[in-house]
């Protein structure tokens, strides 16, 4: 199980953590998001990263980090998902 934190612009991932992903060998793997966004939800964020690994390549909404949330909070998070 991996954990991938990035920014979401307009519903979706950067197109750079399209090329991120593509780059290694995630097959059989979970990866569990968590992101930072100026008000939008993940939106098609899933969806729009799927093409981007192994068809047996798990991507889970985690952790919307939008403030409110203090250093020990994400920690806990973080080490509840481990």
């Amino acid at each position: 199980m991996y954990q991938f934190g990035h920014a979401i612009w307009w519903y979706v991932a950067p197109t750079i953590i399209n090329t991120f992903l593509e780059s290694y060998d995630f097959s059989g793997k979970t990866i569990i998001l968590f992101a930072t966004s100026g008000g939008s939800g993940f939106g098609r964020t899933v969806d729009g990263l799927k093409n981007s690994v192994s068809a047996d390549t798990q991507i889970v909404e985690g952790k919307l980090c939008n403030g409110g949330y203090s250093v020990k909070d994400f920690e806990e998070w973080l080490n509840n998902k481990i």
